[in-house]
């Protein structure tokens, strides 16, 4: 309300206008020219943003045609994709495939590594990677904010190489344990980090595909660790945990291509020089009124997200918690115990073990057990492509059964595998499906169905 002037329409046509046809091809310009007013009426004084256009009252028919603008002028940026956005895009990816190489990486050596450790002794060294990723997502969620991405990034990276130097040069487990912990908080940091600033950095129409890579990114981490390890073996492990270390190098020396997220640049300053150079250098804009108009949509994207959080927080501050608000609603009570009940079940179905332990599981079943977690590797990253493919045309309850049915089918094939009631090469390729079951439902959907529900 107010935000109309008196005789226009909603999205910024004057009174007494036709509405823009609504074809694909006239779409942009037309909202363009509803927007600033360019309809050659010089007595037009009411130009309207973006970002009032976004906050403006609709009727159904305006939010309709409001809606086929954005789509439109997000088909015409389907193509923006510069040399300067991949380059920002693959360094910021480096911190994701170093948080799944840590995450295999000690699987392979485990017999190699200070030769007479205890098992609590091992098992304390490969979960000290995660019981630093929570306190590293926390941090990561506040340098960001208060510092930005890109320097939150570099800070990942110098994380990353700390703790691999540490794996690199232990003198004992101990330093092992230490380093493990380090890369674990530098794990942690980079999930929260990267989709975050890929996400920001993407055209619209393509933020979807820019946020596989992250899981992409992970996956391959996973598989290139595995691969080494099979290409080098477990006995040089020092050279396996110096890979680490050595990326992070490369990571800090390509800093130049870190760019900026824009949005973090016109939140902090809407009259910001270093945004609209970012802009400028990511969609290969050419003039000035390309970059404002940019601006302008970030803006008015800012201003809807604070006008929600400006909501939020006065139903938090009349109801207590928002946690609260969400518990005593008879509707969103479900909800709220199915999201939980998936990450649990997410958390808890094993997976975790596979990755860290699929070597052991090997070990006197198949003759390389190292090949053996490689094929797992590898199938998982088919497996998640596959998701990708599924995931927009199967239901996620679909997709959740099958996952966690084959799940169930597989651990038993594979316990009978284990205890030899079944020949090898059932455990080896159980323990695949299982990963790639995995992967098609019960991986991906917890993460998704919060934001749907």
């Amino acid at each position: 309300a107010g935000l109309v002037p008196p005789g226009h329409h909603a999205y910024g046509a004057k009174a007494g206008h036709a509405l823009p046809s609504p074809s694909r091809s006239s779409l942009f310009r037309s909202c363009r020219s509803c927007a600033t007013g360019d309809d050659g009426d010089a007595s037009y004084p009411y130009a309207m943003t973006p970002q009032t256009l976004a906050l403006a009252p609709r009727s159904k028919e305006e939010e309709a045609l409001y809606v086929e603008c954005q789509i439109a002028e997000d088909e015409l940026r389907r193509d923006v994709v510069t040399a300067p956005m991949i380059m920002a895009c693959g360094v910021a990816c480096v911190s994701q495939f170093l948080c799944g190489y840590q995450t295999s990486v000690m699987n392979a050596p485990e017999k190699y590594v200070f030769p007479g450790h205890t098992t609590a002794g091992w098992s304390l060294a490969v979960s000290a990677f995660a019981i630093g990723g929570p306190l590293g997502a926390v941090l990561g969620g506040y340098l960001a904010n208060a510092r930005g991405r890109r320097s939150a990034l570099l800070v990942d990276a110098v994380l990353f190489a700390a703790g691999g130097v540490l794996m690199t040069i232990a003198p004992s487990l101990a330093w092992l344990i230490a380093g493990r912990f380090v890369v674990g908080v530098a794990s942690g940091y980079s999930s929260v980090l990267v989709p975050i600033y890929l996400g920001e950095l993407a055209p619209p129409v393509l933020r979807g595909t820019f946020g596989t890579c992250t899981q992409f990114a992970l996956v391959i981490g996973i598989l290139a660790s595995d691969v080494l390890a099979l290409g080098i073996g477990g006995e040089d492990w020092r050279m396996l945990f110096g890979v680490t270390p050595l990326l992070a190098v490369l990571q800090l020396l390509c800093a130049p291509h870190l760019l900026e997220s824009p949005r973090w640049l016109l939140d902090r300053d809407e009259a910001s020089q270093l945004a609209r150079d970012a802009l400028r250098k990511l969609y290969g804009f050419r003039d000035a009124e390309q970059v404002e108009h940019e601006v302008s949509h970030i803006v008015g994207a800012n201003a809807v997200h604070k006008l929600a959080e400006h909501d939020a927080s006065a139903l938090q501050t009349d109801l207590g918690s928002a946690f609260g608000s969400i518990y005593n609603d008879d509707l969103a009570r479900p909800l709220l115990a199915a999201a939980v009940a998936l990450h649990v079940a997410q958390q808890l179905c094993g997976i975790n073990a596979v990755f860290y332990y699929s070597t052991m599981f090997f070990d006197g079943v198949i003759d390389n057990p190292l090949l053996g977690t490689t094929v797992v590797a590898a199938v998982n990253v088919a497996a998640t492509y596959v998701a990708i493919v599924l995931m927009d045309h199967a239901g996620r309850a679909t997709l959740l059964a099958w996952s966690a049915g084959g799940m169930l089918a597989c651990v038993v094939l594979m316990t009978a595998a284990l205890y030899g009631l079944l020949g090898h090469l059932v455990a080896l390729a159980s323990v695949a499906a299982y990963v790639a079951f995995f992967e098609v439902g019960l991986g991906p959907i917890p993460w998704l169905i919060v934001a749907e529900m």
